[in-house]
């Protein structure tokens, strides 16, 4: 098998494309954290700002998302495939709700009339939070493992999906974009709603912390394939105390009031908790629940070495390029919001 400094390509590209989706919850996910608290501003100008806050960003954010799809279609079509078809209305919902969000960022501010703008109020938050929900689910999902045969075909019933420990996963990344999004808009706001923001930035921060630990507890007692390989490697065991000493800092920064420093502690929250669920699964992409002849290792789902190199390149070449797409995006619209004529 080729290699590209020492490591195979599917190993490669199951960082790459780890790294993709890390992005995408990072930058993502203070978009969604905002609709999902869009509600709890009553003002109109609070709500208006909020909106104007994600407005230049939001569905740049989404790139992350479409690159990290295709790419997984690209280097591991097994597991798109499968994936897809597993959760198929999962996506659908998703593709729906990812639909609602942006027409309500775009039609809420069309007309004048109250009952309009607030139609669109409850479907940008309800879009919102469906869509945390659903991303939560399917990792949820992914951790414990799905009913696959030994054809990888998915043979179990759509309440499977609906299990306490996926349900668990889905309110803990609605509790952690939520709080993310919140401190992003601390850090773009000021006045009235910057005062109103302390308040959800602090309460959601406990609920986040309490999902955490949850989340964290039941991991260890009902999941315990996500922690051998700290068994097997005990220097690991620095990333998830990390994680620990990272969400503390949060706490940390909201009491001392230095959000800046809460917002990165969120973002790499929200990294090394992709970090720890990709080192629970590798070398394999899905688990199967009921036959272990049905888990899809990176090796056997992999596109061919003459594609996986191929694409590389180009991934080596793209990828800086959306980065610095973003870092220019926010660096252009740095600053706190104000509402101008043409505002939302």
């Amino acid at each position: 098998m080729d290699t590209v400094l020492g490591i195979d390509l599917p190993t490669w590209w199951f960082l790459l494309i780890g790294a993709l989706i890390s992005g995408y919850g990072i930058l993502d996910g203070f978009d969604l954290g905002a609709g999902a608290i869009h509600l709890f501003f009553r003002k109109e100008d609070s709500r208006r700002i909020a909106l104007n806050a994600i407005g230049p960003v939001w569905d740049g954010n989404e790139v992350w998302l479409v690159i990290g799809a295709g790419s997984l279609f690209a280097a591991f079509p097994l597991v798109y495939g499968t994936i897809l078809s597993v959760f198929y209305l999962p996506f659908i919902l998703f593709l729906v709700a990812i639909i609602f969000r942006a027409i309500s960022i775009e039609f809420r501010s069309k007309e004048e009339m109250k009952w309009w703008r607030k139609l669109w109020d409850i479907s940008f938050c309800l879009s919102s939070i469906v869509i945390s929900l659903l991303l939560g689910l399917i990792l949820g999902n992914l951790i414990q493992g799905i009913p696959l045969n030994a054809n990888h075909e998915f043979v179990g019933r759509l309440r499977d999906f609906f299990n306490p420990y996926a349900l668990l996963i889905a309110v803990t990344v609605l509790s952690l974009f939520m709080m993310h999004g919140a401190m992003y808009l601390i850090m773009k706001t000021e006045d009235r709603i910057f005062t109103r923001l302390t308040i959800i930035a602090n309460n959601t921060s406990k609920f986040f912390i309490l999902c955490f630990m949850a989340t964290s507890l039941a991991t260890l007692i009902y999941v315990p394939h996500m922690t051998a390989i700290f068994k097997n490697y005990p220097i690991l065991f620095v990333l998830p105390i990390t994680a620990v000493l990272i969400v503390l800092n949060i706490r940390r920064s909201i009491e001392k009031r230095q959000y800046r420093r809460g917002f990165v502690s969120s973002a790499i929250t929200t990294a090394l908790l992709l970090i720890l669920f990709a080192m629970g699964l590798y070398p394999n992409l899905v688990l199967s629940n009921i036959d272990p002849r049905g888990h899809i290792s990176i090796y056997e789902a992999a596109s061919s070495d003459g594609s996986l190199r191929t694409m590389l390149l180009f991934a080596f070449i793209g990828m800086p390029l959306v980065g610095t797409y973003t870092v220019f995006m926010f660096w252009t619209f740095r600053g706190k919001v104000k509402l101008e004529e043409h505002s939302y």
